[in-house]
């Protein structure tokens, strides 16, 4: 046996697959702490378990600084994988669990209509061809909902839902924000944002995490078209009429180019449904795919790929 395959058959033996969950949380987080609390263990125990895996991996997953965790290439290399392994186990088990009796009936999810249309719709097929009984209502708002007055079953939100005592949420993921550009600002260095008209949010909306940065990174620069809608917003900036800070979903999206090669912002994804409602197995099954759906996809979401 070569050297090499010697040494990768020592890592397989050596590596905890339990250690899966904890480095995709630290990925998502950025941070040790968060990353404890969200798998329920102590922030030391995650320290050492990540240290562990780096050692047993012979791999720096992290770069470690004040202000927290950020992947490094070989991380990012694990992370795209890990989630995609993750993914199919939980597909697995759904299946399994879902072997007796096929979910049935109408699911109503809200949610902004960006993440329809730029991540949702393209799963769904798959969705209805494991649960061919499930009809699935689309509510495009990114408002509060009331699941006492049944306006939603479940809804994807990009902040922590309040503390109703009713609510049941879980954090999902992270989204990454980059700026991009219609194809004519290929190429545009950072240096030269500052000097291009930007697509951004109205007045009513200036309390974002994507508006505080343009009023941090480009407070100076011209704002041409401002909208409610991150639709529109994607649209305008398709037409070449400025630049927009963006989710990184978009990256690849053939009118427009992704500027500078870091995720700007970063925020939460969470999903909030009834407490007593998402134990339904119609919900449930809808609230688990979602759940397995981000992990799946959790590079491209945060921006990675």
């Amino acid at each position: 046996m070569r050297r090499g395959a010697e040494r990768t058959v020592a890592v397989q033996a050596g590596f905890d697959w339990n250690d899966i969950p904890l480095i995709l949380a630290l990925a998502r987080s950025g941070s040790i702490a968060a990353a404890a609390r969200e798998l329920g263990i102590d922030a030391s125990t995650a320290g050492r378990r990540l240290s562990a895996a780096e050692r047993r991996l012979g791999v720096k997953l992290f770069a470690r600084d004040r202000n927290g965790l950020s992947v490094t290439d070989g991380g990012a290399v694990f992370v795209e994988r890990a989630a995609a392994v993750a993914g199919d186990v939980h597909g697995m088990l759904l299946a399994i669990g879902s072997a007796g009796a096929a979910p049935a009936g109408t699911v109503r999810i809200s949610a902004i209509d960006f993440l329809f249309d730029h991540w949702l719709l393209a799963h769904l097929p798959a969705l209805q061809a494991r649960y061919p009984g499930l009809d699935l209502e689309l509510l495009g708002s990114n408002g509060n909902v009331s699941f006492g007055r049944h306006e939603a079953d479940l809804a994807l939100r990009l902040a922590r839902p309040g503390d109703e005592a009713a609510l049941a949420a879980r954090r999902l993921g992270t989204i990454g924000w980059a700026v991009f550009g219609s194809p004519a600002f290929a190429g545009m260095a950072r240096a030269g944002w500052a000097g291009q008209p930007w697509i951004v949010y109205e007045g009513t909306l200036s309390h974002l995490p994507e508006m505080r940065w343009i009023a941090r990174e480009v407070p100076a620069a011209p704002r041409r078209v401002r909208t409610d809608s991150l639709s529109t917003m994607v649209r305008a900036c398709r037409a070449g009429l400025g630049l927009a800070l963006l989710p990184c979903l978009l990256d690849g999206d053939p009118g427009l180019v992704r500027l500078g090669d870091r995720i700007e912002v970063r925020r939460e994804l969470w999903l909030a449904g009834h407490r007593d409602a998402v134990g339904t197995a119609r919900i449930r099954a809808v609230d688990d795919w979602l759940a397995a759906l981000c992990v799946a996809d959790a590079s491209r979401l945060c921006g990675w790929a």
